[in-house]
């Protein structure tokens, strides 16, 4: 079964990128087949540098690294979340794949469940 995570919301202002975090690293003992996409606000998930501590949040942000020692691979971020955000994927802590939306999409299409954070 392949599962999506997607990742939608900005990071510190609620819980939710931490949950999906956490969900992410779960899934992977139980899943081998993972994919991981960071769309609209979700790519600001990815920058690196990072003050969470300024604002009394804790730093989750460097777990995305993990991603690699649990083997997951497939991360992807949207080209135009992207662009509307000035952001570029030099800036991130992980490596990522970018994407057209519609390659996105026609990757979500495929898996069979998807989480959304």
């Amino acid at each position: 079964m392949r599962l999506g995570f997607v990742f939608r919301s900005f990071p510190h202002s609620n819980t939710k990128g931490r949950e999906g975090l956490d969900a992410l690293l779960a899934a992977s003992a139980y899943c081998e087949d993972i994919e991981v996409f960071f769309l609209g606000n979700g790519v600001t998930q990815l920058v690196k540098e990072q003050a969470p501590k300024q604002i009394l949040s804790r730093d989750y942000i460097s777990a995305f690294k993990l991603l690699e020692l649990y083997d997951i691979e497939k991360i992807y971020a949207c080209r135009t979340s992207l662009l509307e955000f000035n952001l570029c994927s030099d800036r991130f802590i992980i490596d990522v794949e970018v994407l057209s939306f519609e390659e996105i999409n026609h990757r979500l299409h495929n898996c069979q469940k998807i989480l959304t954070f």
